[in-house]
């Protein structure tokens, strides 16, 4: 019964954790949707340079934290895709 108990505690603190990892998400969104309007263009917007500095960036906090550098990396990849989508929207929106 224990093992349950625990489970289910653990679930309510992952549900926890995905809550402020969506306020998080939120927060990103935002800064992105002003970024897109700054751009001069496209090809600033994809950056593929930028991306590669974020990456290294968050595999190396990752590494500090002692968390598994490549599950941060490809949750990154996912979410910078997903961001460069609509920033790309918001720039030619704005443009």
């Amino acid at each position: 019964m224990a093992d349950k108990e625990q489970l289910a505690a653990v679930r309510i603190a992952v549900d926890e954790v995905d809550e402020q990892i969506v306020t998080l998400i939120a927060r990103r969104e935002r800064l992105i949707r002003i970024a897109g309007t700054l751009k001069g263009d496209d090809a600033e917007v994809r950056a593929p340079g930028r991306v590669e500095r974020v990456i290294e960036h968050v595999r190396a906090a990752s590494e500090k934290k002692d968390i598994d550098p490549d599950i941060v990396e490809s949750t990154y990849r996912a979410m910078i895709s997903g961001f460069i989508k609509l920033e790309m929207k918001v720039h030619r929106e704005s443009s």
